[in-house]
């Protein structure tokens, strides 16, 4: 069954189009478009994938629908095209993309970039394309080191802490500093790890801290030492913005105190599984608390993995992510 656009559909661009320059306006009319459409991000994906080219993943359309994510230009059009959107709007849809990201440079570079732009009625010949593909690549060639440029100023300013600024910055705004990239290792439920690390035999208390991708939510392991049940990390809700969390959780003093070294296993029981990419294990001697040993999960540690004796059953992806924490430093640390 042909699914060609209906007779009756609107031909012009949609209302507001040309005066768009903000990435809430762009994503309201997408949204439109998606209600018209009355379809499912479902068969969005299947539209894409029988088209061929750019694909359109659910995910990437719900985090562009819900603001969360700027659509590349190739994403927004195949989203618009499988929306059944008549291909001679497609320019419009485009200058509107280029405006606001227009809007999002620098001043100085959006200025000339903005040169490279065809004004909205223009004739889009093969010629006149052409000379501004040409334009457009004289000028990025100014445009990309300048922005560059003043992008790594504001980097710069944004990491080192202004006298009488709060510690914190705001949600929509990424602190490079408090960006990792990490590799880590994740299994299902049923799966498990297990390492041994090195501890004080006076200590009189041992925290156990993981870094995970809070991205996925919901995760829960029990936890044993030396064979012992001794606690469990409990469930935290999913943050799909700021993925990095890290986990404490203190076990029993009577499991640690007078052993000089701990065999750690976590089972998962959650069906969303579990993922795990550093633990960092701390003692209390002497009443102070110190860093005791760290085991570094992933590939690219496969040394340090052996060294601790490491293990995993049932894994089911390992690899490599870059993530942010939370704006707040005192979120970054879960129970």
């Amino acid at each position: 069954m042909s699914e060609a656009p209906q007779g009756d559909q609107d031909p012009r661009p949609a209302g507001g189009l040309e005066s768009v320059t903000s990435p809430e306006d762009l994503v309201k009319l997408l949204a439109e478009q998606f209600a018209r459409a009355d379809v499912s991000l479902r068969e969005l994906q299947k539209r894409a994938d029988r088209a061929g080219g750019t694909r359109l993943p659910r995910s990437t359309c719900a985090d562009m629908l819900a603001g969360r994510r700027f659509p590349k230009k190739a994403v927004m059009v195949a989203f618009l095209r499988g929306c059944r959107v008549p291909d001679h709007q497609l320019p419009a849809w485009e200058r509107a993309w280029e405006r606001v990201r227009l809007h999002q440079l620098p001043a100085g570079s959006r200025e000339i970039a903005t040169q490279a732009m065809p004004e909205p009625g223009s004739p889009d010949t093969p010629r006149a394309a052409g000379r501004r593909r040409r334009r457009a690549a004289l000028l990025a060639a100014v445009a990309v080191p300048a922005a560059a440029v003043i992008l790594s100023i504001v980097i710069a300013q944004r990491a080192t802490p202004q006298p009488g600024a709060s510690e914190g910055v705001p949600g929509h705004i990424v602190n490079p500093a408090h960006i990792v990239t990490d590799d880590g290792r994740a299994f299902p439920r049923g799966g498990s790890s297990r390492f041994t690390v090195r501890v004080s035999p006076a200590n009189t208390g041992v925290r156990l801290t993981r870094r995970l991708d809070a991205g996925v939510g919901l995760q829960q392991a029990t936890i044993t030492v030396n064979g012992s049940p001794a606690a469990e990390w409990r469930p935290l809700l999913e943050d799909g913005i700021y993925k990095w969390r890290d986990q404490i959780v203190t076990l029993p003093p009577h499991l640690t105190r007078g052993r000089g070294s701990l065999t750690i296993v976590n089972t998962c029981v959650s069906p969303s599984g579990f993922n795990e990419f550093l633990y960092t294990v701390e003692h209390k001697v002497d009443g102070a608390w110190s860093t005791a040993d760290t085991v570094d999960i992933g590939r690219d540690h496969a040394a340090g993995e052996a060294a601790h004796d490491y293990r995993v059953v049932g894994e089911d992806w390992a690899g490599t992510q870059t993530f942010a924490y939370p704006p707040r430093k005192e979120a970054w640390s879960v129970q």
